[in-house]
Formats: C-alpha cells, sequence, structure tokens
C-alpha cells in the first residue's frame, strides 16, 4: 500500500470539505447530481474518443497500481547482482542456474538464463532492452489515459457551467432565483477542477514517478547481467552498480557506517 498516495487523496478532500465547514456552507449545497454527470462522464465520453476501448478498460488496474505500488529496492537488487557475479566469477557462469530459482525478480531470471545459455551478449542486450522499451510504451499508454481525463474534466466543467448559465438567463422570470441556479452552474466547474487536480492528474504524476524507478532497476540489471557476463570482478561491479543510487542507498557505505 503506498501510504503516500492514500494519505495525499484524504487530505485534499479532506481540506474541501473542512474549506466547506469552516466557511459556513451547506454539504447539499455543493451536490448536483447533473453536474457530477456533465464532468466525469464527459470527460470519460472524450477519452472513449481518443483511446481505444481496452485502454479505458484497462484504467482502473492502473489507478490500482497508484495505490498498491511497492517501492523498488535498489540497494537490495545490487546486492543481488553482486552475489550472483560472485558465484558466477568462482563457479562459472553454468553455477548460476542452481540459483535462478531463487531469483525473484523475472527481469534477473530472464537475464541470467540467457548467460547460462550461452546467448551472445549483444543479443541478451538487445532482447533486455526491447523488453524495456516495451515496459516504457505500456506504462506510457496507462499514464496518457489519466493524463487527458485530467485534462477533458475541467473542459467539461466549464461546459456544464455555460450550460446553466444559457438555462438560467433564458428564464429570469423570478430573479430570487438567479443566485441559486448561478451556484448549481458553477458547481460543474468546481467538480471539473477537483476531480482533475485530486485525482487524474495526481495519478498521472505518480505513474510518471513509477515508470522511472521501474526503468532505472531494469537498467541496473541490465548493466549488471552485461557486467557478469563478460566476467567482470564483483568488486567492480558493485561499484558501477552503486554509481545509479544516492549516496546514502549505496551498502558499501552503509556497511561502512
Amino acid at each position: 500500500m503506498d501510504i503516500a498516495t492514500v494519505v495525499g487523496v484524504v487530505s485534499a478532500f479532506g481540506l474541501i470539505l473542512a474549506a466547506i465547514i469552516v466557511g459556513g456552507g451547506s454539504l447539499g449545497s455543493f451536490i448536483d447530481v447533473p453536474s457530477g454527470l456533465v464532468v466525469i462522464g464527459g470527460a470519460i465520453a472524450a477519452a472513449l474518443i481518443s483511446f481505444p476501448l481496452k485502454s479505458l478498460l484497462a484504467s482502473p488496474m492502473v489507478a490500482k497500481k497508484v495505490f498498491l505500488n511497492k517501492a523498488e529496492d535498489f540497494s537490495g537488487l545490487v546486492e543481488q547482482i553482486v552475489s550472483l557475479a560472485e558465484t558466477a566469477r568462482r563457479d562459472g557462469l553454468l553455477a548460476l542456474e542452481g540459483r535462478i530459482e531463487e531469483i525473484e525478480n523475472k527481469f534477473v531470471t530472464l537475464g541470467v538464463q540467457m548467460a547460462v545459455d550461452g546467448t551472445r551478449p549483444e543479443v541478451i542486450e538487445d532482447i533486455l532492452r526491447t523488453e524495456i522499451d516495451a515496459v516504457a510504451t505500456r506504462h506510457r499508454d496507462g499514464k496518457s489515459v489519466y493524463d487527458q481525463l485530467g485534462r477533458f474534466a475541467p473542459a467539461y466543467g466549464m461546459i456544464g457551467t455555460l450550460l446553466g448559465l444559457i438555462i438560467m438567463l433564458g428564464d429570469m422570470s423570478d430573479p430570487s432565483k438567479i443566485g441559486a441556479g448561478m451556484a448549481v452552474a458553477l458547481l460543474t466547474t468546481l467538480y471539473g477542477a477537483i476531480v482533475s487536480n485530486v485525482i487524474f492528474l495526481p495519478f498521472s504524476e505518480k505513474l510518471s514517478f513509477m515508470n522511472k524507478q521501474e526503468l532505472l532497476a531494469k537498467e541496473i540489471v541490465v548493466r549488471g547481467i552485461m557486467a557478469i557476463q563478460s566476467g567482470e570482478n564483483p568488486r567492480v561491479i558493485e561499484q558501477k552498480l552503486n554509481t545509479f543510487l544516492p549516496p546514502n542507498q549505496r551498502g558499501a557505505e552503509k556497511d561502512a557506517a
């Protein structure tokens, strides 16, 4: 569970509710079903026009990852690769076959298996980098859906407000209802701003961050597997891979501390 995401969403809605209550407003006056339908329904309809149905149906699972993502353990990944390098250095590449079952990272398993099978270095690197490109493309597609929903929601909020104003101005027989009509008309703009800036756009930014972290982890794996395959010294491999990490996450420095 990503605590930061949960705290952020709850805090955002909590602050909005607190502002309404402290300001003396009534929660009931901020609830309007037609306004919500215009904003949410309109944004989804526009997204259906922009993306294949498959991408829209997959978006809830993408949102789930925002809440349930697991932080990458870069230092642990480096330690595992160095351990594999030590085994290969001591007993040869074929000895890594006996350690494949203990590897949980499927990307590491893929690289080690190809190295054990005697695949040429350039082929190993090409396959691993192709996998990285495919992952990046899938992540970009998932993120783009939330990017566009974040753009469409405020636009449909404004459309709803304009519709409300047109309806209100079309019937001004009772001036006492103008204020209430104006308030309802503005609700769609409010809804659009809220769902865009509390849900869609923040989710998109979190997905972007997660993508960068995962691609960095895969880059570490590629460098490590290629170094193991070429027979480099485990200590050199560790130093090389540690350059990807902040100083406080580097295994050697943590051990020294």
